[in-house]
């Protein structure tokens, strides 16, 4: 397993993760449970080491595809250029829920005041790390490249002069 697939295999979880972290502090919130918010601490976490991961690996991946056909270097400056922001964004966010997880063991009141600052900073990370990964998607995945596919023509489409 090289770089490249180490890249593709990762990039999903800095996505749902920042994602379904949000939603389980956002319930926990809600719901007053530290419990819950600590779960949800370690989820973002979680997803912040794999930002770092992906965005470790993706040299690697761009030296593997940077040559093939249809790939064009400006696709893959654009996901590399935004992939800088979701890696800043979602470091932030993996320190300041750490931080979270701290103080809502030590001193409650005070955690969810963080946890509201947390969930803030998950639902931008997310916006960030998605549209890294739409960006990274259009460099291979031609298909959600507005105008890349023609629609093939049918072959049982022609009459010759029936």
């Amino acid at each position: 397993m090289d770089q490249a697939h180490i890249h593709l295999l990762i990039t999903h979880l800095p996505i749902f993760g920042a994602l379904c972290g949000a939603i389980v502090l956002a319930y926990g919130l809600w719901a007053k449970s530290n419990a819950t918010n600590i779960a949800a601490y370690l989820v973002l976490l979680l997803s912040s080491i794999g930002a770092g991961i992906a965005y470790l690996t993706g040299e690697g991946a761009e030296e593997k595809v940077e040559h093939l056909e249809g790939v064009t270097r400006h696709a893959i400056h654009e996901h590399e250029h935004f992939a800088l922001y979701a890696l800043i964004s979602l470091i932030v966010l993996g320190v300041a829920a750490l931080i979270a997880w701290f103080l809502t063991r030590t001193r409650p009141t005070t955690g969810r005041t963080m946890g509201i600052l947390v969930l803030l900073l998950a639902l931008i990370s997310f916006g960030l790390v998605a549209r890294t990964g739409y960006l990274g998607g259009q460099i291979r995945h031609t298909e959600i490249v507005d105008g890349a596919l023609q629609p093939a023509e049918n072959p049982t489409d022609h009459h010759d002069g029936d």
